[in-house]
């Protein structure tokens, strides 16, 4: 049986890739986000107070799945709400209950908000426990429910997509704003806490930052925010990275250090240079 793996945030973007990356890997993927249809309305995913921002984005995990279908693993997709523990909870009890479990968990998903691009004062009260729910307290679920019966077959690994902005704690610039940090600080811390109780256990866990990514979100107001979107890198760059820390045991080296995507598949020709059509 081929191992099983769970992405979260897998409608588009980096989450998408990664599944595709496992699925071409020989993992049969679980396939998690909100948008579980095409035909669903975009939920909102405004960055900042001052703009709201309902645009419809392409992809829907009834895609990712068709594309990890196509690699011939098997695909399972689950409709999940980050900053909602009731849909999380259902979600992953499903996949435990269909599946019995996942060997890999990718916790990748994100929270998209007002005060993601915003200041202290102006982000709204409100928008900081959703970021905390969505980026920390959501992983910290899902591992709380699959850790048990990687524990019970003596191997797992965990993967989060962190970012330097969850780890910066002096950062020169102002943007992302303060939700979006604390956020991400909460879930890269998730990924020591288990390697300090379990990785004597067969667990491993990995922090990856995937640096600036063109995905469709990212493309629709990147430079806008001060993001050279010419100087993005692929999201495929970083599925072959996540797809290649669950594989490979020359990975596990990295489990305690601040892994940048981008660097690595350049440096382990994991992905095509990108750079040089975008110099």
């Amino acid at each position: 049986m081929a191992e099983r793996a769970l992405v979260t945030g897998a409608s588009r973007g980096i989450g998408k890739a990664i599944a595709i990356a496992l699925a071409e890997h020989g993992y049969d993927v679980a396939v998690a986000a909100r948008t579980l249809h095409s035909s669903d309305p975009t939920a909102e995913h405004s960055q900042t107070v001052h703009k709201k921002d309902t645009r419809p984005l392409p992809g829907s995990l009834e895609e990712t799945a068709a594309l990890v279908a196509k690699t011939g693993q098997e695909t399972l997709p689950l409709k999940m709400d980050l900053t909602d523990l009731a849909s999380v909870e259902a979600a992953v009890g499903q996949l435990i209950g269909t599946w019995g479990g996942v060997d890999v968990v990718v916790n990748n998903g994100r929270h998209i908000g007002p005060g993601l691009m915003d200041n202290i004062i102006e982000t709204p009260i409100e928008q900081y426990p959703l970021f905390l729910m969505a980026h920390g307290v959501a992983p910290i679920r899902i591992t709380q429910l699959l850790l048990p019966g990687m524990l019970e077959r003596g191997r797992g690994t965990f993967v989060t997509t962190s970012s330097g902005a969850g780890y910066d704690f002096y950062p020169a610039a102002p943007r992302p704003g303060l939700g979006y940090r604390i956020g991400k600080a909460a879930g890269h811390t998730l990924v020591g806490s288990i390697l300090a109780e379990h990785g004597g256990d067969g667990i491993r866990a990995f922090n990856v930052n995937p640096g600036f990514v063109l995905t469709e979100r990212n493309s629709l107001d990147a430079d806008e925010f001060g993001f050279a979107s010419a100087q993005a890198g692929p999201p495929e760059a970083v599925g072959a990275v996540v797809a290649w820390l669950a594989m490979s045991p020359e990975a596990d080296p990295l489990q305690r250090s601040n892994i940048d995507a981008q660097d690595v598949a350049l440096e382990r020709g994991l992905y095509p240079d990108w750079r040089a059509r975008t110099a």
